[in-house]
């Protein structure tokens, strides 16, 4: 599976980047509710910064947001019938893993499938983390060149701005009427 189809699976809820559990699953070929119940049997290797179950408010932000997050310096545009299908059920709110989430799911889930996807995963995780620190480092960039640059092109309209009122200073004296003896 490319890069990118897993990165329009990653999400951002309070600043912290995550999958559900159903993408997750789809993306391991087992149902949510097996995914679930191997976490809910070592849910000791699930500490609340590598999983958690969103809120009924941050469900209903996410599954109703039209643009989930900037990534890869293009919209990734979900629609909110794809969020509500029937992957999930009605009744239970989706638990959301981090990338350590992700990342401990190897030692649950323990097919050669879960393991490749896991690599996958892990990778688009790092592509996205360096995508971000590439757009900062540019912003920096910018700013650097903004602040740079901003003092002579300070210096340049200065000058520019004596040279205008300069130029009014010369018409201005062409046009007053000229005293004294004429040849």
């Amino acid at each position: 599976m490319q890069i990118v189809s897993i990165q329009n699976k990653i999400h951002e809820i309070n600043g912290i980047k995550v999958m559900l559990d159903f993408d997750l699953a789809e993306l391991y070929e087992v149902e949510t509710r097996v995914l679930n119940q191997a976490i809910k049997r070592n849910i000791d290797s699930f500490p609340e910064d590598f999983m958690f179950r969103l809120t009924k408010e941050e469900w209903e932000e996410l599954s109703s947001s039209s643009a989930f997050t900037l990534m890869s310096s293009q919209f990734v545009m979900t629609s909110t019938q794809t969020l509500r299908s029937s992957k999930r059920p009605k009744a239970s709110l989706p638990y959301v893993f981090t990338e350590h989430g992700v990342t401990m799911l190897a030692s649950v889930l323990r097919s050669p499938k879960a393991r490749k996807m896991n690599i996958a995963i892990v990778r688009a995780f790092v592509a996205l983390r360096r995508t971000l620190l590439n757009m900062e480092n540019f912003q920096i960039l910018i700013k650097d060149l903004e602040t740079k640059y901003d003092s002579q092109f300070e210096d340049v309209f200065e000058a520019i701005q004596f040279l205008m009122t300069e130029n009014k200073e010369i018409a201005t004296q062409n046009e007053r009427t000229k005293i004294g003896y004429k040849k």
